[in-house]
C-alpha cells in the first residue's frame, strides 16, 4: 500500500506521446486505487474514451498537442508534462533501464527556460525551512559520498593530470544534441560550439572533454569531429563516471547538462552557456540571463527544491512510492550490485545494447502500418 499519495493520479488519466513500452517503464509513478489510464494520440481518441473536464492530463515531454492544449484551457484543466528527473538509474535511459524520479510538472518542463516550471516557481517563492535545509545537506552529503549522478553504470577511477603544466583544469560535458534541452535552453550552441568557445577562452587551460553516455552507446546524437576534439581538448574520457571527472576539474562548463548540478554539489565552478534548471540563482557564471529567476539561493534550498520537493520518487525494490532517500539508499545497493556482480552488469549491459536496436528495427518495420512503440 503507497502511503504517499497525488491528487493528479486520481481518477481517469489521459497520456499523450506515450507509447506502450513507456507507459510500462513509468506506470508506477501514476498509481493510485481504481484509476484509469488511457494513452490516446488524438483529442478525438481521448474524447471517445471519457475525457472531460474531471479528468487528468499528462503529456510525455514538450511536444505541442495544440487541440489537447486549448481543450484544456477551455475546460481550466491542468496539464502535466513529464520527464525524467535528477537521480535516474544505474544504467541509461536510452538502454531501457526503468527510473527511479520523474519530473512532472502542472506548468510546464524544467529544461525549457522559455517559460516557467513548477521547479522554476519552487526555486523563486518557497519558503525553506531549517528542516528542510538539513535534510537537503544530508542528501547532498549522501549523493556526493555515493558518487551519484542522473546515471550511474560507469567506474570511478582516479585521472592523473599534471597540474603544474597548466592553469586550471576544466571539465566540458557533451549532450545528446536532439534532445529537448538544448533546442530551447542551449540557443542554438552544441557541442563543437561549446568546446571550441571554452578553447579560446581558456587558452592555458587543460581541457577534458566528456561526451553524453547515450551519445557514446551510440542510440543517440551528439558526436563532436575528431579535429574539433584534437584541437580544442587535451583529453576526450568515454569510460569513466562524471564524479571522477568532476573530481578532478576546477571548472565545469556546459550548455545545460545535469553535470553541472553534480559539479554544484561537489563544490565546483560551473560556467553555463544556455539556460538549465540550476543557473539565474547566483550559484553559477551565466552566460545567459532568465529574467523570471530574481533570487539569490544557497546550495541546499537549491539541492531542496531540485531533490526532495520537485520530483516523484519509487523504490527501485518495490516499486512503491517513496522519499529520496530511500530510493538514494537502494540505488546504492543497485549500483554495488552492478559493478560487483559480473553476470548482472552483463545481463543489464547487454538489455542497454539490444533493446534500443530492436525497437529501431521494429519501429521502421511497422512505419508503413503508422503504428509506435
Amino acid at each position: 500500500m503507497n502511503s504517499i499519495e497525488y491528487r493528479s493520479n486520481q481518477g481517469q488519466l489521459y497520456f499523450f506521446n506515450f507509447s506502450p513500452w513507456r507507459m510500462m517503464q513509468i506506470e508506477s509513478f501514476f498509481y493510485a486505487p481504481n484509476n484509469q489510464k488511457y494513452i490516446c494520440k488524438t483529442l478525438e481518441e481521448a474524447l471517445s474514451k471519457g475525457l472531460d473536464k474531471e479528468s487528468n492530463i499528462f503529456i510525455y515531454g514538450v511536444i505541442d498537442f495544440p487541440e489537447v492544449e486549448y481543450f484544456a484551457k477551455e475546460n481550466n484543466m491542468t496539464i502535466y508534462r513529464i520527464e525524467d528527473a535528477f537521480i535516474r538509474s544505474v544504467a541509461l535511459g536510452s538502454g531501457f533501464a526503468k527510473p527511479y524520479s520523474l519530473s512532472i510538472d502542472s506548468r510546464g518542463i524544467y529544461f525549457d527556460p522559455r517559460k516557467p516550471s513548477d521547479l522554476e516557481y519552487i526555486l523563486e517563492n518557497h519558503n525553506f525551512s531549517n528542516e528542510l535545509l538539513e535534510r537537503a545537506k544530508k542528501i547532498r552529503e549522501e549523493v556526493v559520498a555515493s558518487k551519484f549522478s542522473k546515471y550511474n553504470h560507469l567506474s570511478h577511477q582516479e585521472i592523473e593530470i599534471d597540474k603544474k603544466q597548466y592553469e586550471k583544469v576544466i571539465l566540458v560535458t557533451g549532450q545528446v544534441e536532439d534532445d529537448m534541452s538544448i533546442k530551447f535552453g542551449a540557443f542554438g550552441l552544441n557541442n563543437s560550439d561549446l568546446l571550441e568557445m571554452v578553447k579560446e577562452q581558456n587558452p592555458k587551460a587543460y581541457i577534458i572533454y566528456k561526451p553524453h553516455p547515450d551519445v557514446l552507446s551510440g542510440n543517440r546524437i551528439g558526436t563532436i569531429p575528431k579535429e574539433i576534439t584534437d584541437r580544442c581538448a587535451n583529453e576526450v574520457q568515454t569510460n569513466v563516471s562524471i564524479d571522477s571527472c568532476i573530481a578532478v576539474s576546477d571548472e565545469i562548463h556546459t550548455l545545460t547538462s545535469g553535470a553541472g548540478f553534480d559539479a554544484l554539489l561537489r563544490g565546483k565552478a560551473v560556467f553555463t552557456y544556455g539556460m538549465p534548471f540550476y543557473a539565474g540563482w547566483g550559484l553559477t557564471t551565466d552566460y545567459r540571463k532568465c529574467e523570471r529567476r530574481t533570487r539569490t539561493l544557497t546550495l541546499d534550498k537549491l539541492v531542496g527544491a531540485t531533490l526532495i520537493l520537485f520530483p516523484r520518487y519509487i523504490s527501485p525494490k518495490t516499486g512503491k512510492f517513496c522519499e529520496v532517500e530511500q530510493t538514494l539508499n537502494e540505488l546504492k545497493e543497485e549500483q554495488e550490485h552492478y559493478f560487483n556482480n559480473i553476470f548482472y552488469r552483463y545481463k543489464v549491459n547487454i538489455k542497454g545494447y539490444l533493446l534500443p536496436r530492436v525497437r529501431k528495427t521494429v519501429r521502421m518495420l511497422l512505419k508503413p502500418f503508422k503504428l509506435k512503440i
